[in-house]
């Protein structure tokens, strides 16, 4: 691995000189490391570029690392990882993405990842997207996931995206069975002339089935996002869609929220709040001594935390 691969390892997955368990390192394009562990086998795909991940129902509370790096300008990474999770499984997946260029060349990676849940399985899933660099190229990450959640599995999502990406679409569907759990939670950053869209699609076709949705993000600059959700209940299930976000500077935010109900038991809900810092917040924290700048960064790490 090279020094850029490391920093961005560290960033998105808290790397220190080694993983622990099964772990597969990208590194533009190509495979930098890779390991299997006795209850998760990582297997290369022999039709399209990627990795099958097989994780079996005796897997109890361990974590497989999957970051992908692209470290500099004139690499379009594309790859495809499926996740077989057996029933019973319990298992957490750290992934994430780094994209860094210091030249005039874009950096760009297509991660798209697809998730099979089977009975009683639970997966923890946890994604960070950065860009560094100072090139004039533009550094691009555009991820894809779709999940198939099988009777009483439970998915938790957690997609960061720290900033320093220029271009991205961000694109999730799911199934979902009966008595099975979706949590997604997305916090999103943009600056300067980013632009960031999101787009939730999720059906629910099980009895008991269940999903909550929540995404926040922050917008500065003249950056722009675009924030779109489809919660379909086809069942007796319940669903939680909220969109949370703060403007700065001359940032924009759309926010497109649809519902859709095809049995009288789907009980669906959406909230949606868009708007800026208030003023009383900046001024309590300033008369702790706190500059403005600093009460800002608090604020918004609250919120995006929170």
């Amino acid at each position: 691995m090279n020094k850029i691969t490391e920093m961005l390892l560290k960033i998105l997955t808290g790397f220190k000189e080694e993983f622990v368990g099964a772990y597969n390192i990208r590194e533009n394009g190509r495979c930098a490391a890779r390991q299997s562990s006795p209850n998760i086998r990582i297997a290369v795909k022999t039709d399209e570029p990627g990795l099958d991940i097989h994780i079996d129902s005796r897997a109890c509370g361990e974590t497989v690392y999957i970051p992908a790096c692209v470290t500099q300008g004139g690499v379009d990474d594309l790859v495809y990882n499926d996740f077989y999770v057996d029933a019973g499984a319990d298992v957490t997946i750290v992934a994430g993405c780094g994209v860094h260029t210091d030249g005039a060349e874009d950096a760009a990676h297509n991660g798209i990842h697809r998730f099979f849940l089977e009975n009683g399985s639970r997966v923890i899933y946890r994604e960070k997207h950065v860009g560094t660099g100072n090139g004039s190229g533009l550094k691009r990450i555009d991820p894809v996931t779709f999940a198939v959640l099988g009777p009483g599995s439970a998915l938790e999502m957690d997609t960061v995206q720290l900033g320093g990406v220029d271009r991205t679409v961000r694109t999730t569907s799911a199934r979902l069975a009966a008595a099975a759990r979706l949590t997604i939670r997305e916090r999103i950053q943009t600056d300067g002339r980013d632009t960031a869209r999101t787009d939730f699609t999720v059906s629910m076709d099980g009895d008991g089935s269940a999903v909550n949705l929540i995404s926040r993000s922050v917008a500065r600059g003249s950056s722009r996002q675009t924030y779109r959700s489809k919660l379909i209940g086809n069942c007796r299930c319940s669903g939680h869609s909220e969109c949370d976000a703060i403007l700065m500077d001359r940032g924009r935010v759309d926010a497109f929220p649809e519902l859709i109900a095809g049995c009288r038991d789907a009980s669906l809900i959406h909230e949606a709040a868009i708007g800026r810092i208030a003023g009383e917040q900046i001024v309590k924290l300033r008369t702790l001594g706190l500059s403005e700048g600093e009460a800002e960064r608090r604020i918004i790490e609250g919120f995006l935390n929170g």
